[in-house]
């Protein structure tokens, strides 16, 4: 399901001397179908621009990124947005809701991107994540964990090969991030989706049978 290889991406000293300050260096990854993995790494370690680059938010300097068989490096941006929406969810940690649309118009547009919006998938994702009396709500109507329910939907709603998570939990309280989490691995299961997780909270990763140290796979101080 995804594959990389020799993954490189930096950014330039802020002084703009021509330098570039690694950040993610990873010679060898990969996530079978249906894999449910969360990467361990505190703030600052790069977990999030290892996320974007596979989800193509972000572009590599160089290496390869496979998706369901497709390599996202050297694509124009276009494509990679097209590749996201067509076979890649993702769950933000700040939910990332327009705020001046209802909770079912949240999950279609995420639709419009991909296969075309589909109503009744809409409704049915959103009574999967017990939201199906707030379909016309606005995120400000909503509580902290419902919000985050409305972002799990959304992030299903183009049946995608693989969810991506970035500290999906972060803003949570301790209930409803255990509720957030079963919930996204549920339905991941449920849709056969390959779910990559990065946290830095223990509670979080202890809920998972696999985890890794995103250290043991990130070695930018090896690149130049």
């Amino acid at each position: 399901m995804l594959k990389i290889s020799n993954l490189r991406k930096g950014f330039a000293f802020p002084e703009g001397a021509g330098a570039r300050t690694p950040i993610v260096s990873v010679d060898a990854f990969g996530l079978a179908a249906g894999e449910q993995l969360a990467l361990r790494g505190e703030s600052g370690s790069g977990k999030t621009t290892f996320l974007h680059l596979i989800a193509g938010i972000l572009a590599a300097d160089q290496g390869a990124i496979e998706v369901a068989g497709i390599d996202l490096v050297g694509l124009p941006e276009a494509k990679r947005d097209r590749i996201r929406a067509e076979k890649i969810g993702y769950v933000f940690q700040t939910f990332n809701l327009l705020q001046g649309y209802t909770v079912e118009e949240n999950v279609g547009l995420g639709m419009a991107f991909g296969a075309g919006l589909d109503h009744s998938r809409a409704r049915h994702l959103l009574e999967r994540v017990g939201l199906s009396h707030r379909l016309k709500h606005f995120p400000r109507q909503l509580s902290t964990g419902q919000q985050q329910r409305v972002a799990v939907a959304r992030a299903l709603a183009n049946r995608p090969r693989l969810v991506l998570a970035d500290e999906p939990t972060g803003n949570l309280d301790r209930k409803n991030a255990r509720e957030a989490l079963a919930l996204i691995r549920e339905v991941c299961r449920e849709h056969g989706a390959a779910l990559l997780l990065v946290s830095h909270d223990e509670d979080t990763l202890s809920q998972f049978e696999s985890v890794r140290d995103f250290a043991e796979i990130n070695r930018p101080s090896a690149s130049a």
